[in-house]
């Protein structure tokens, strides 16, 4: 099929099964095709359509709607320099240039010795530590220019490194195979949260608050409002929140592929989470 071979399409069956409707394999399906043959290759899409009763192009719309999904041969090692607001002010665009300079490749463009790619990302939820780069989607955080430099000069020389958030680092490629589902065993490596991320728990831990309890009238707003009539209370809420504005808008019509989301930016399709781990053992 398309020249995907037999242990590949085996797994890419798998993953069908675990979902009630197979269409809904198809992310993961697109990240194992990338560990594979490192990137999303037209055989890829090809076997993924005649898997799952798609088009080539119902297919090819996903793989290009996602950013994670690469059109292009990937190096040994992704390395994605946050630019967005707050790691750009905080230093991204300065890391992303001086990694350009020292790697002599642009934005999404990949070594003469195949082994990094390098690439502008959008917000890697992680602003507490920015600025932030991540290799193959592990987090190091607090990088500046010349942390970033050295950061990559051990990738390529073969060096063993280890998110400080995270796994030890593997490849690109590897890193895919998690994303698709298929666990690696370092699921447990490094801390998930440190340093910025606690301070607010710390801080109640010292000074000993703690959550409203989650019973109806323990929280003074919800005493006030659960103790009114019914009346008063549906006119307390109006006050409260008033949606004539909204009522009084005109609705634009939604397609199917709009309802069922056909529609928006170009985006990530991992899920969320802190690096290809965060929801290692889930079919979700």
């Amino acid at each position: 099929m398309s020249g995907i071979d037999d242990t590949t399409l085996a797994e890419l069956k798998q993953l069908m099964g675990r979902y009630p409707q197979a269409r809904s394999a198809l992310l993961p399906m697109l990240h194992l095709l990338q560990s594979v043959e490192g990137h999303v290759t037209a055989a890829g899409i090809e076997t993924c359509a005649e898997l799952l009763g798609l088009t080539a192009a119902e297919v090819s719309g996903v793989a290009t709607f996602y950013t994670m999904y690469k059109r292009r041969p990937m190096g040994t090692h992704h390395v994605g320099v946050c630019t967005n607001t707050l790691c750009a002010v905080m230093g991204g665009d300065a890391i992303f240039e001086r990694l350009s300079d020292h790697l002599e490749v642009g934005n999404d463009e990949t070594t003469a010795d195949g082994q990094v790619t390098l690439e502008r990302v959008e917000c890697n939820a992680a602003c507490d530590f920015a600025p932030v780069v991540m290799v193959n989607w592990e987090f190091f955080d607090g990088q500046d220019p010349s942390s970033a430099v050295d950061l990559v000069d051990k990738l390529r020389a073969g060096e063993e490194v280890a998110s400080p958030r995270g796994a030890t680092i593997t490849s690109w490629r590897e890193a895919e195979r998690v994303l698709a589902g298929f666990e690696d065993g370092r699921v447990d490596e490094g801390p998930a949260a440190a340093g910025a991320s606690l301070a607010g728990l710390e801080i109640a831990n010292e000074r000993g608050w703690t959550a409203p309890s989650s019973e109806a009238g323990s929280h003074p707003a919800t005493t006030s409002v659960a103790s009114e009539a019914p009346d008063a209370s549906k006119a307390s809420a109006s006050a409260r929140a008033d949606t004539s504005r909204a009522e009084s808008e005109t609705v634009a019509e939604e397609s199917e592929a709009d309802v069922e989301g056909g529609a928006g930016d170009r985006q990530d399709a991992s899920g969320g989470g802190s690096g290809p781990r965060a929801e290692e053992g889930g079919d979700d």
